[in-house]
């Protein structure tokens, strides 16, 4: 089994629509039983709380049950825990660096697997710019491409 965390700055918007796009993608191409899919956040400001409204509406839209989620914070225990970890942008993924010993080609931002669409950054923050939308359109962009790493890693 393949485990993937997805991290992003608060574990509210970002990380757990995509925990949770990831996980019914999977289900929906038959290969759920494959992977361990969770989110955290490299800060702890949310640490316990559910997600945010935002994410939780786009999750309700795509039919997925988010029921049960509470925010968490990355250990450094999880560079052992997961084989892929998965950073929504730059900053945070330099966070993880400082935090995690992990061989880099496991440790990315997702929207590396997404060059053509040009956000070198990462996905933009949907609390700072109340667009949840575009984070969903490039999390569900980036469910296909990372399996495809993911694959030709484990060749």
């Amino acid at each position: 089994m393949t485990h993937i965390l997805f991290v992003c700055l608060g574990n509210i918007c970002r990380s757990p629509m995509a925990e949770f796009i990831m996980k019914q993608w999977l289900t929906e191409q038959g290969q759920s039983h494959l992977f361990h899919i969770d989110s955290a956040g490299t800060s702890g400001w949310h640490n316990g709380e559910d997600m945010h409204c935002g994410t939780a509406d786009i999750l309700d839209g795509l039919n997925i049950d988010s029921r049960g989620f509470v925010s968490s914070q990355v250990r450094p225990q999880d560079a052992e825990k997961y084989d892929y970890i998965v950073a929504m942008d730059a900053n945070n993924l330099q966070t993880l660096q400082q935090l995690l010993t992990k061989d880099a080609q496991h440790m990315f931002v997702i929207t590396d697997l997404l060059p053509e669409l040009n956000y070198p950054q990462g996905v933009p923050d949907p609390w700072h710019t109340g667009d949840f939308e575009e984070t969903k359109r490039l999390l569900q962009a980036s469910c296909k491409p990372l399996l495809a790493h993911i694959t030709a890693q484990s060749v």
